[in-house]
């Protein structure tokens, strides 16, 4: 059961399909583990649904005749009709060999963690990418070696990360399976992967990590994640 959330901003901007498919992928894939978010997205679809079918009857009767009902109904869907990740699939959300990753994240990867070929970065650190379309964000599913931590950092823009398998420390916060952390410019932080199992975490940057610490500004020129 997740425990750290979505905001219910950012559910609102994904029923609307406002988000940038990086963090519309992060969100459906954050729902597929966490019933809370589930219940509201859901409760927000049906008042979407509610105040779309108020907003075409109060327009249908403004309309002359010749514009008609369909043509309004047409404009509006048309306005609507962002693409949106898959429909989730609820059944194939248990962790398990190769169900660490719900439907919605396999789709991407195209298969599940067996599948995925990761790159390393450090001896703590492995990655894949995802989503090279979107230069401006960073998209990557990450592997944490159990017990290691990340290099000390920042970020220049919003960073949130959802954890698909074993867990992470961030301070005095833990983060597991289907929970979300949010960071900021605000956040200098050193998160740590639990003992016992690699943290697979998927990461979604607005801009490049900038590490922090006495190393890591000398080391900041010549590294770039």
């Amino acid at each position: 059961m997740a425990h750290h959330h979505l905001e219910e901003t950012t559910l609102l901007e994904y029923t609307a399909g406002a988000l940038p498919e990086p963090v519309a992928m992060l969100a459906a894939t954050h729902l597929a583990l966490c019933t809370d978010c589930r219940s509201t997205h859901s409760v927000l679809e049906s008042a979407g649904g509610a105040l779309l079918e108020e907003s075409l009857s109060d327009s249908s009767q403004a309309l002359s005749q010749s514009e008609g009902i369909d043509g309004i109904r047409d404009a509006v869907f048309a306005q609507l009709d962002t693409p949106q990740p898959d429909p989730i699939d609820h059944s194939r959300n248990s962790p398990g060999p190769d169900l660490v990753i719900p439907r919605p994240l396999r789709d991407y990867l195209g298969g599940g963690l067996d599948d995925v070929q990761f790159r390393r970065i450090s001896p703590a650190l492995e990655v894949v990418d995802i989503l090279p379309d979107y230069p401006e964000i960073s998209t990557r599913l990450m592997k944490i070696a159990a017990g290691k931590a990340m290099p000390r950092h920042s970020h220049d823009g919003s960073e949130y990360t959802l954890v698909l398998d074993g867990g992470f420390s961030d301070g005095d916060v833990s983060f597991h399976r289907g929970d979300v952390a949010i960071a900021d410019e605000h956040i200098d932080h050193t998160p740590v992967a639990e003992e016992g199992t690699d943290c697979i975490c998927l990461a979604v940057n607005f801009a490049p990590v900038r590490l922090t610490g006495a190393l890591g500004r000398l080391l900041n020129p010549f590294v770039k994640f």
